[in-house]
């Protein structure tokens, strides 16, 4: 069909409808659904409504305040630059952006999420000469090895590991949104990194 066609008998559609509920209108105006409501029902529907809208509308901004919205690079794949890479053992590349540690082992590199498992508190690096233990949790003091292996404290496991993928260059890509957690400490949890 057409354009002009389709305009046509949109049109004569429409009048029709309207003709057909203009008769019902005048039909149904002359029985008993032509009842006026009084001042204090008109009142009652009124403030019903108002209070029903505005309530649905703070409803609605609630719902838009308390969905979550993904902020920031975390829960994503992040980039890590060959020249931020630690050497073996050195102290761990922070990201903030990924909330993670990158900690370079004998066995490779580890991506481990900075998240307490104990109850969620951001554990620092300390490190030696500070302290014996490479991270401790300022909070509840639980205790982590250079490998994230809990050491001490109430932590119920080591800290959570990110996905890492060595790229060409040896650049490191961590998925910060790919997290597990573990038991203990195995060397195939370590990303091989070439020297």
């Amino acid at each position: 069909m057409t354009a002009p066609a389709r305009l046509v008998v949109g049109c004569g559609v429409g009048w029709i409808a309207a003709a057909a509920l203009g008769l019902l209108g005048r039909h149904y105006s002359q029985g008993d659904f032509a009842v006026r409501p009084d001042r204090r029902r008109f009142l009652r529907n009124a403030m019903l409504g108002a209070v029903g809208s505005v309530l649905a509308l703070i409803g609605a901004v609630f719902g838009w305040l308390l969905w979550p919205r993904k902020t920031g690079a975390f829960g994503g794949e992040l980039t890590v630059s060959a020249a931020d890479v630690p050497a073996v053992n050195a102290p761990p590349f922070r990201s903030t952006a990924g909330h993670f540690y990158l900690a370079h082992t004998a066995d490779g590199l580890l991506a481990m999420w900075w998240k307490c498992p104990h109850l969620g508190c951001t554990v620092p690096w300390v490190g030696p000469p500070e302290s014996p233990h490479a991270y401790q949790c300022p909070c509840h003091g639980s205790m982590y090895n250079y490998a994230g292996e809990r050491t001490g404290g109430p932590a119920p496991r080591p800290l959570d590991l990110m996905r890492v993928t060595v790229a060409d260059g040896g650049s490191v890509r961590v998925d910060t949104g790919a997290i597990t957690t573990r038991t203990d400490y195995a060397p195939d949890q370590a990303a091989p990194y070439p020297a």
